[in-house]
């Protein structure tokens, strides 16, 4: 097999797509018969992954690695930066927290060459096993008052003796400016590593944007290897949750209505792609008392603060108004955070997430909470409910959760034999990520409400998503010079 240099997908912004792009690539190259996996320095997300080493990185990194067919690694994302506020971020290095930093002094501070040190060697070790390295750029390629302390744009390209292709968003517009204007305030030696434009999310008659190609190489004497065009019915899971608010269709008839709790915290929203996807279930995402009767089961998601998150629920009525569902006979489902919630009391005495050290919890399940800065992250198996399925999921949390009553029941049983969260009556709680991607459980938790329903059959999320993968590439690679981006990265 030929050996190919690695190739960057950066951009002239943020959500311009560089993460679904990164995904396509890798599995063209997977197609093509090449051993790819994707790489991003340093990431900012809520949205993380266990690797089956216990490890953390974005979740991005991990689909991309699933649209690879390979398993998912810390080198992959060496650094993984998850905001608790505005300005404070939990820094995860090579998969472990090392503690909360300001962002001033994260942007600002001396540690800069040390980490630069750590996501190269981290690069450089995933360059020896996999052919080849696709890595993604962050935000802005032209952020020049950060130029000084970035990792992951440029400054990885040039260590990575990468080709970077510069991804621009046509749909927003002002393409133009944006792709010569990020180009313009690189400096000559970094425009050299920039080998191609990619218009990505083009709406409408690509004709009418033949003379616009033509136009951006001629001032930018950089080829345009593809249009992408926007794309309808292609499913790829996004990194960042901006987009969950407008998914607010409170009902629909003939479906079962799932609503999910819009935290201001949320985490790992990603759990519901599955149920959005699946023809029996109507998803929408509300923080409205009023909306939540409209719903069959409630779902409390993940958060990165947990007490902050309850406190909000407490103040804005939607608490009450989860509990009047409950009592009305809705499930009410908790995943992990939301699972913290759902017990009797929930306590930060170490001030690890807030100053909040204590309050109530919605005393749907009885369990009792206590923050302890101990992390567990970890893939695991399990059996659902005494089942004979071997489900998988992952873990990422905070915090010790301990039952009430003894004689309660536990909603799973963990490969090692040990319990998971619980279940009493319509009330189920979880500390398992990815729960909903068993279709086991799916079937299980609206089985109550089938009835209304006149789909009846198990969606199996895993073969869906290897399908989206092959459709993402098919769609990619059609709009793509893809000899062209060979010639680029053939050594």
């Amino acid at each position: 097999m030929i050996h190919l240099s690695p190739i960057m997908f950066a951009g002239t912004g943020s959500d311009v797509g560089k993460s679904v792009i990164a995904a396509a690539f890798c599995r063209i190259f997977k197609q093509d018969g090449y051993s790819p996996a994707p790489f991003k320095a340093q990431n900012m997300a809520l949205n993380s992954y266990a690797t089956a080493e216990g490890l953390e990185i974005g979740r991005a990194q991990a689909v991309q690695a699933e649209a690879a067919g390979v398993p998912c690694h810390t080198d992959m994302n060496p650094l993984l930066l998850k905001p608790t506020t505005d300005t404070i971020c939990q820094v995860v290095l090579n998969g472990k927290s090392i503690g909360n930093q300001h962002a001033f002094d994260y942007f600002t501070s001396n540690n800069k060459s040390n980490l630069r040190k750590e996501v190269c060697a981290a690069f450089d070790r995933l360059e020896t096993r996999y052919n080849p390295i696709v890595l993604e750029g962050a935000g802005s390629i032209s952020e020049i008052n950060l130029r000084e302390q970035d990792l992951v744009n440029l400054s990885m390209a040039a260590h990575a003796h990468a080709s970077v292709i510069l991804v621009a968003d046509i749909d927003r517009g002002g393409v133009f400016a944006s792709v010569y204007g990020s180009i313009m305030l690189l400096t000559e030696e970094e425009r050299k590593l920039v080998k191609g434009i990619l218009i990505n999310k083009f709406r409408g008659d690509i004709r009418l944007f033949e003379k616009g190609i033509i136009m951006l190489e001629e001032l930018c004497k950089i080829p345009v290897i593809g249009v992408v065009p926007y794309y309808h019915n292609i499913h790829i899971e996004e990194e960042d949750s901006v987009m969950l608010q407008t998914k607010n269709r409170v009902s629909e008839v003939g479906k079962i209505n799932v609503a999910v709790v819009l935290l201001q915290h949320m985490s790992n929203f990603t759990d519901f792609n599955s149920l959005e996807r699946d023809e029996r279930i109507h998803l929408f995402y509300t923080n409205q008392p009023d909306e939540i009767k409209n719903a069959d089961i409630i779902i409390l998601p993940g958060t990165k603060s947990t007490l902050s998150d309850l406190q909000v629920l407490r103040v804005e009525g939607m608490a009450q108004a989860i509990i009047q569902a409950n009592n009305l006979g809705k499930t009410v489902l908790g995943i992990c955070g939301g699972f913290q919630i759902m017990g009797i009391a929930l306590s930060d005495p170490q001030g690890i997430e807030s100053d909040i050290l204590h309050l109530p919890g919605l005393n749907l399940l009885p369990v009792k909470t206590t923050l302890d800065g101990e992390k567990i992250t970890r893939q695991v198996k399990f059996n659902f409910h005494n089942g004979k399925n071997i489900c998988t999921g992952y873990e990422i949390h905070n915090g010790r959760t301990e039952l009430s009553l003894q004689d309660i029941e536990p909603l799973n049983i963990l490969e090692d034999g040990s319990e998971d969260g619980c279940i009493a009556g319509k009330c189920l709680g979880t500390y398992i990520h990815g729960i909903l991607d068993n279709a086991v459980f799916v079937d299980y938790l609206i089985q109550p409400y089938l009835k209304s329903v006149s789909a009846d059959t198990s969606f199996d999320y895993i073969k869906f998503k290897e399908v989206q993968y092959d459709k993402l590439a098919a769609h990619v690679r059609k709009h793509v010079d893809m000899e062209l981006v060979y010639s680029m990265i053939k050594d």
